[in-house]
């Protein structure tokens, strides 16, 4: 509590904006010869940097026991990605569903993704991710990696899915150097970023990195509107040739109108299916989700003569969801249109977290050889408070919701006095070690495990909460052998644990979910590392699953809950293929195909709402030689069918792929022109389906055009 209070009081992110503009003006005057460097990226899409994502060992992805995947900065640029719910859907056998305008989940082989880091840190997102953590804009992030299969080693408790690592852009450069991009896009889309680097002393050891984004924007839908606003600094010093430090803070605030709160009805009263309009929506004018994220970190990396490094990270989270929506629930009359309640609800909320990790790691001799260890600890506390505003006016219907704009739909009054909804406390202890032996030249064994503790203690909702799992072992193994210099073959068992808070028809809480991973993979590099592959096969085992069965009704002003069952012994075994790279000096390529398969120990098939098979291509080509300037990119993403709900309501989502394209011509060496258009045949397909009986629509073609100047 004493660190907690402690930095909080500090107004980093003011600092470190002062701080920046001090030094792109004091560069004006300075221009440093030192240029820093400190990610190797081998063409365009690859890197070959160690990441401390899966194993904490510092491996290279070549020599990782686990399928990884990385979205560089490039890739990013190339795909015009705004929030990183574009870019896990890009993701070989990762995809994401949209629940409405806010919220976002993502899985892979089966499984939601509920693990996420930054900078290889631990981090907690609010609950339901209803402080907008799922649209976080990726302009402030270097790359984005994602490891799938049981993370528990690093990341504690969770699914056996798949863990994000959010990297940060930082101050590697000494020289003034940065870009300024401005566009625009379908539905009145306007966006600008600036992005500027500078050192503030003449040897490079101060360094400074500004970002700010803001995009404004409408949608497909008829009433919502966006409006987004990203600042991020951060300074990066070299104290000394072994220790550095790095310290900064982020804040994106979301300051969106005519939120969506859910999707559209998915049944007549008949039973049968609706189809509606893709341009409807169940939101009001009057309706809004705002939201902001704040990051304030510090890091310490110091590394010792004889090759050891201890790194200690700090960092304080607060997001905030103030709301004021209306759910439209229920089956209308295929008719009239009549039959539709409302539910109006008006809240605010804050989640605060505070983590501290502590590493060491580096090499020593045994029987003759060199190998790797660390050892590392993580405490995080989190504390998260919703309150909520009764509806004092009368409930007005809804309507014919064939006639339905949401321009008409009065704004209810709440009441002024708040109460309190949620008041929960989330507290995660892990100590971790893992090794690698170098058996033989060829051959290592990678061993380690992780002792947790993970336990919440509260309200949510009119439940009471108090619940979770103490002094958890989590192991972690892996064997590694190299063919030959290009080839590697392995084999990794990795467990993971989540508390959960899933209630079954009893009420009673399903116990704890346990997990483990088990893969076979062969990584392989080529050109001189230039193209990357990666073939895994794997199998998931899970018990006390907790699959959606229902729905317990609304008491008072709480809101309805999920009714769930926990499946047994079930199962998920697929593969996965991904070729990433430069194929040529002026062809990049990005492809990945997965396939699984998922059931309990029925043969009941679990999570089908996820879908079972996923490709994903995207490639550019830089006409350097033919027309100086001129790089053309595309790609295809498809989705097999998926399904929700139970017979006779089984809500259907058939096959899908969805085309884009991108061109961007150099005017000068400094200035670029790029063209992007997704969903290039205007498929029509669902966001997300069986969401509380509803679904939505996915976004239909759209395009950006924007300027970038480089300096």
């Amino acid at each position: 509590m004493v660190l907690q209070q402690k930095f909080r009081k500090l107004p980093v992110l003011l600092a470190v904006q002062l701080a920046c503009m001090v030094g792109v003006a004091q560069a004006a005057e300075e221009q440093a010869e030192k240029e820093i460097e400190k990610i190797t990226v081998v063409g365009n899409y690859t890197v070959n940097e160690n990441i401390d994502t899966a194993t904490g060992l510092g491996l290279s992805l070549f020599e990782t026991p686990q399928s990884v995947s990385v979205i560089t900065s490039q890739r990013i640029i190339d795909q015009g990605f705004s929030g990183i719910n574009e870019v896990i859907s890009q993701t070989v056998g990762v995809s994401a569903k949209q629940l409405d305008t806010t919220r976002n989940t993502f899985s892979a082989r089966g499984f939601d993704i509920d693990k996420y880091q930054i900078d290889g840190v631990p981090l907690a997102w609010s609950l339901a991710g209803d402080s907008g953590e799922t649209i976080t804009d990726v302009s402030i992030y270097e790359r984005i990696e994602v490891v799938r299969g049981a993370t528990g080693l690093l990341t504690g408790a969770g699914d056996p899915s798949a863990s994000i690592n959010l990297v940060r852009k930082h101050a590697n450069s000494a020289e003034l150097k940065g870009y300024v991009n401005a566009g625009i896009g379908r539905w009145n889309n306007r966006f600008a970023t600036a992005d500027v680097s500078t050192g503030l002393d003449r040897q490079g050891d101060l360094r400074v990195r500004f970002v700010a984004k803001k995009e404004v924007g409408d949608s497909f839908m008829d009433i919502p509107e966006d409006d987004k606003t990203v600042l991020y600094g951060v300074v990066d010093a070299d104290l000394t040739e072994q220790t550095s430090v790095s310290f900064g803070s982020s804040y994106q605030d979301n300051d969106p109108k005519g939120s969506t709160w859910g999707g559209l009805a998915a049944w007549f009263s008949d039973g049968t299916a609706t189809n509606w309009d893709r341009s409807i929506t169940s939101a009001a004018d009057w309706t809004y989700w705002a939201s902001t994220n704040e990051n304030s970190f510090a890091n310490l990396v110091h590394n010792f003569a004889n090759g050891w490094q201890a790194k200690a990270s700090y960092n304080h989270i607060k997001n905030t969801a103030d709301t004021k929506l209306l759910y439209i629930y229920g089956s209308p009359d295929k008719e009239t249109g009549l039959g539709l309640s409302p539910w109006p609800y008006k809240s605010s909320g804050v989640s605060e977290q505070d983590s501290l990790d502590l590493q060491l790691k580096g090499d020593y001799q045994l029987l003759g050889r060199s190998h790797e260890f660390v050892v590392g600890m993580l405490n995080s506390e989190q504390q998260a408070e919703t309150v909520t505003f009764a509806q004092t006016s009368a409930f007005v219907p809804v309507g014919n919701f064939y006639e339905w704009t949401g321009s008409t739909y009065p704004e209810p009054t709440f009441s002024t006095t708040p109460a309190v909804a949620v008041d929960l406390d989330t507290e995660q202890d892990g100590y971790y070690a893992a090794t690698r032996f170098s058996l033989t030249d060829d051959l290592k064994l990678i061993a380690g495990g992780r002792l947790s503790k993970w336990e919440r203690t509260g309200v949510n909702y009119g439940v009471v909460e108090n619940y979770g799992d103490d002094s958890v072992f989590v192991p972690y193994a892996g064997l590694m052998y190299q063919l030959n210099a290009n080839h590697n073959a392995y084999v990794s068992q990795t467990e993971i644990f989540k508390p959960q808070n899933a209630r079954v028809a009893s009420g009673e809480f399903i116990d704890p979910l346990e997990g483990t991973n088990t893969e076979l993979g062969l990584k392989s590099s080529f050109l001189d590392g230039k193209v990357q592959t990666a073939v895994a096969v794997f199998k998931i085992e899970q018990d006390n699953l907790a699959q959606a069965i229902g729905t317990f009704p609304p008491v008072g002003n709480n809101l309805p809950e999920t009714m769930y069952r926990a499946a047994q012994g079930v199962e998920s075994k697929g593969f996965e293929l991904e070729v990433i790279g430069q194929l040529l000096d002026n062809w990049n390529i990005s492809a990945g195909y997965s396939q699984f398969k998922a059931e309990d120990a029925a043969g009941t098939e679990v999570n089908t709402d996820h879908p079972r098979k996923k490709l994903n291509i995207f490639t550019t080509y830089d006409f350097a030689n033919e027309l100086q300037g001129l790089v053309i990119g595309g790609g295809i993403s498809w989705e097999d069918e998926q399904y929700s709900g139970t017979a006779p309501k089984i809500l259907r989502q058939d096959s899908y792929s969805l085309v884009s394209l991108m061109a961007r011509y150099e005017v000068t060496e400094q200035l670029s022109v790029q063209l992007n258009v997704d969903n290039l045949f205007d498929e029509t397909y669902y966001s997300q389906i069986g969401f509380f009986d509803q679904y939505g629509y996915g976004t239909p073609r759209h395009f950006t055009l924007g300027a970038t100047y480089s300096f």
